[in-house]
């Protein structure tokens, strides 16, 4: 007859197989989901990139002075057409949070991640880096419940895993180097 304690340790073993496999696919997983996400970036700032050319004026249009015009009409220089340009929107709730890039700013986020990170932005200027999910559910203005405070957990845990935020230890959350200094 096996002892109780040989079980056991068959069974852990067992258990720890699992998790290792596990954890070998969702690193998989979260590789192709980078690669996607770049794809997507891509393809969307192409996609801006044509609706800005195809937006802004041509030469020889009302109100710009074009090469064979020669002669001024006293409108601003073409090199400011793009200014009129309209920027991109910011993200819609529920949308997909980027890979954290020096380009990147927080508008590229749905407006509920642009409030945690202002939270957190606010509350290391006053001195206090490092906060817990259930002081950030508070100073959000939630009641701290424990579903209100497991959103924001995993809010805050898609964050730190896209570069925005940073987990020193666990449950506790600080903005990420990069994103706190505005770059």
């Amino acid at each position: 007859m096996a002892s109780v304690v040989g079980l056991l340790e068959e069974r852990e073993l067992a258990a720890r197989e699992r998790v290792e496999e596990l954890r070998e696919m969702a690193d998989r997983v979260l590789a192709e989901l980078a690669e996607a996400e770049t794809a997507w970036h891509e393809w969307l700032i192409a996609r801006q990139r044509v609706g800005e050319v195809l937006s802004g004026p041509r030469p020889g249009q009302a109100g710009e002075a074009g090469p064979e015009a020669g002669e001024s009409s006293g409108s601003e220089p073409a090199t400011n057409a793009l200014a009129e340009v309209p920027l991109p929107r910011a993200a819609r709730s529920g949308s997909i949070v980027p890979v954290w890039r020096p380009a990147l700013s927080m508008d590229a986020l749905a407006p509920h991640y642009q409030r945690i990170l202002a939270t957190l932005t606010e509350q290391a200027s006053g001195g206090k880096p490092v906060m817990p999910c259930q002081e950030i559910t508070a100073v959000l203005g939630l009641e701290p419940v424990p579903a209100n405070v497991e959103g924001v957990r995993s809010k805050m845990k898609r964050l730190a895993d896209r570069g925005w935020a940073d987990e020193p230890t666990p449950g506790r959350f600080t903005l990420a180097a990069g994103p706190a200094s505005g770059s």
